[in-house]
């Protein structure tokens, strides 16, 4: 999957970013580069939730749905930042970036109240 992403605000730290390219990983199911477009480049790696943490279910509130335009559960596509150091990943579930499948227009949505990690280690989250 190749795409290009439009963020409806920039993302928390990558201000005034709001064009980035989703580019698949080779060999690696789910896993993306997001690549800033113009300007300062930025590079983020992202992983597809639906197939490495299928059972993360982040509640979307009303405005959030209606502010990326979503009619329906299925066209939104739910990714998380990944990072990786000193040998371990961990994924933000706290704030994930959720995308409009039809028109690529997207967020990164803070999930306050949620109960989930800022940095969850993903061995574990997977393990379970």
């Amino acid at each position: 999957m190749t795409a290009t992403l439009v963020f409806i605000a920039p993302p928390p730290g990558l201000e005034p970013l709001v064009d980035f390219a989703l580019d698949a990983v080779a060999d690696a199911d789910g896993l993306y580069t997001m690549q800033s477009i113009g300007g300062t480049q930025r590079r983020l790696y992202v992983l597809d939730a639906a197939v490495y943490l299928p059972d993360y279910a982040p509640l979307l509130s009303d405005e959030q749905c209606t502010a990326l335009g979503l009619e329906t559960p299925e066209q939104a596509q739910v990714l998380v930042v990944a990072n990786f150091a000193q040998g371990t990943t961990t994924v933000n579930l706290m704030a994930p970036i959720i995308v409009n499948t039809t028109t690529y227009r997207c967020a990164q949505v803070i999930l306050d109240g949620q109960g989930w990690p800022l940095r969850g280690d993903l061995a574990e989250l997977t393990s379970s």
